[in-house]
Order: structure tokens, then C-alpha cells, then sequence
């Protein structure tokens, strides 16, 4: 897997290319807390080279998710106490924080599956996807 980083504007957007497994996971969130203590407040994940999410990547992104929201993370605990950790009153706000770009078929199957699609806002379109970082809330 590899992971890169690109600045527009204000949003810090992270291209995963590559599985997003129990060997990979912490490489995800290991590369956003750093871009959160460098000052990112805005993220856009870019999925669309990731052909599969397992567990540990469902969990990497709700990690990541609570990262940008400022709150603490526990990532040796790992998935059970994570996924209980899904609140749909306090964790609706991911939504202002993190978003993600272009999951494949698969990908987005698994997303609906667990719900994690209830929480984050999804785009096909990179410039939207940006813009919406800054539009009011509707």
C-alpha cells in the first residue's frame, strides 16, 4: 500500500493506493495523525485505488475520522472497541471533517454494509468534493 499527501487550499487530501487491511491499516492512520499535528483540519481520503477495505481498514477510517474530530484514539485496543465507539448523535459531525472520494464498488458495498456511509459524505468529484469543505450546511 502507499499512501500520499496533497495540499488544495484547505482541505489535506490523502491518496491510499493499495488494500487497506490488518497489515496496512495503521500506515492510514499512523499518515493522518501526522497530517493532523502538522495542522490539517480538512480530509479528503481518496479511495479510488483501493480495491478492498477489511475490518482493520473500517476501523482505520473511523480512527481517522476521530482523529480530525480532535478526539482521542486508542489504536492498540483496535476493531470491537472502535466499532462500539459509533455513536450516531456524536459521530454525525465526521461528516464536517472527513470525507471520501471515489471508493470502488467494492469498497462502497462495505461501507453501506457496516453504515459507515451514514457518517461520512462520499464524492465522485474531486472539485466538489473540495468545495463542499467550505459550503454552508444545508
Amino acid at each position: 500500500m502507499q499512501i500520499s499527501i496533497s495540499k488544495r487550499g484547505s482541505v489535506t487530501v490523502m491518496h491510499i493506493q493499495g488494500d487497506v487491511d490488518s497489515s496496512t491499516y495503521l500506515n492510514v492512520i499512523d499518515k493522518a495523525q501526522q497530517a493532523y499535528d502538522d495542522g490539517a483540519r480538512n480530509l479528503l481520503l481518496d479511495l479510488s485505488k483501493v480495491p478492498y477495505v477489511s475490518s482493520a481498514g473500517l476501523m482505520a477510517l473511523h480512527t481517522v475520522a476521530r482523529i480530525f474530530m480532535g478526539q482521542p484514539v486508542n489504536t492498540k485496543e483496535g476493531g470491537r472497541p472502535t466499532f462500539r465507539a459509533i455513536h450516531p448523535q456524536q459521530d454525525a459531525s465526521i461528516r464536517n471533517y472527513v470525507k471520501l472520494l471515489s471508493p470502488q464498488p467494492a469498497v462502497m458495498q462495505v461501507l453501506d454494509v457496516v453504515g459507515l456511509s451514514q457518517f461520512l459524505e462520499i464524492f465522485s468529484d474531486l472539485e466538489i468534493a473540495l468545495d463542499s469543505f467550505t459550503a454552508p450546511a444545508a
